[in-house]
């Protein structure tokens, strides 16, 4: 049984190492293939050799932002409440419900993102957005990263020994009192790993930004902008992909291993650093 368990995690290690390198050999070989001035210009385009980086990682960056603004309050809002004002009755319905909403496939977020979000909340803000805008992918985003932030911000807010709040309570300390200065900081751990967790699912996400950022084509204008059309990494990877003569080998192919590492360097140093904070953070009881 030890000889068994031992394979299977020596295996599981041997296919992430293989991933890893097949990532960083294709990424080498695409460098290789092009001229460096090509990965700073205006636009993402692989039919014309325009692979101008900065084009898909602001656009990630914006994603993100803006999917965060959206989730994190809401999030942590909804897991204080189901951790410390729900009656046992109403978070035995409201925890599988809120689960349950994790579980929406992302491709539904992405058509409500294009056909509701953009003309009733983005056009609504700025009348000159166009019809795919990445505010209306970000806003997608955080609305599917809400529930992942909820669920794991509220197990560790329960994690939290009742004697903490019950020792405030003692003090004269009000509800609100105690949820802020007790059972926040003491969670702090669990909340930053979740913000991290969501973080990592925004960057990650596909299918919303693909359909209402306008990232579904093979060309991308460079833009600062929310309110204007633009991809990101994971949709620039899966425009690449996408059936094309000219698309289907060569460095336009191997640009999507780049990209790839690109996403796998990010979502390792966004763990690195949580993992490093958490633990001069944490608190054991």
């Amino acid at each position: 049984m030890r000889n068994g368990l031992r394979t299977t995690a020596l295996f599981s290690l041997l296919v992430s190492i293989l991933i890893v390198l097949s990532l960083v050999f294709e990424a080498v070989t695409f460098l290789n293939g092009i001229k460096i001035s090509w990965l700073w210009g205006d636009q993402w385009a692989p039919p014309f050799n325009e692979y101008d980086l900065k084009t898909p990682l602001v656009g990630s960056l914006i994603v993100t932002g803006i999917a965060m603004v959206v989730a994190v309050p809401i999030g942590l809002a909804s897991a204080i409440y189901l951790s410390e004002y729900a009656k046992p009755i109403t978070r035995k319905w409201l925890k599988p419900v809120l689960e349950i909403l994790a579980g929406i496939p992302s491709v539904v977020l992405g058509f409500f993102a294009l056909r509701w979000v953009t003309p009733n909340i983005v056009q609504q803000i700025n009348p000159q957005a166009p019809g795919f805008t990445l505010a209306a992918a970000g806003i997608g985003v955080g609305i599917l990263t809400i529930p992942l932030i909820a669920s794991v911000s509220e197990d560790a807010l329960s994690a939290v020994p009742n004697s903490l709040r019950e020792a405030s309570s003692g003090l004269g300390a009000k509800r609100v009192t105690t949820t802020i200065k007790i059972t926040i900081p003491a969670a702090i751990s669990g909340l930053v790993a979740a913000l991290i967790i969501g973080i990592s699912r925004a960057i990650g996400e596909t299918m919303v930004v693909f359909l209402a950022a306008g990232g579904g084509g093979n060309q991308a204008q460079f833009t600062t902008s929310a309110f204007d059309s633009g991809t990101v990494v994971t949709a620039a990877m899966a425009a690449t992909t996408a059936p094309s003569d000219r698309l289907s080998e060569g460095v336009a192919l191997q640009s999507l291993y780049f990209l790839g590492l690109l996403l796998f360097i990010i979502t390792l140093l966004l763990n690195l650093i949580a993992d490093r904070f958490v633990r001069r953070v944490r608190i054991i009881y």
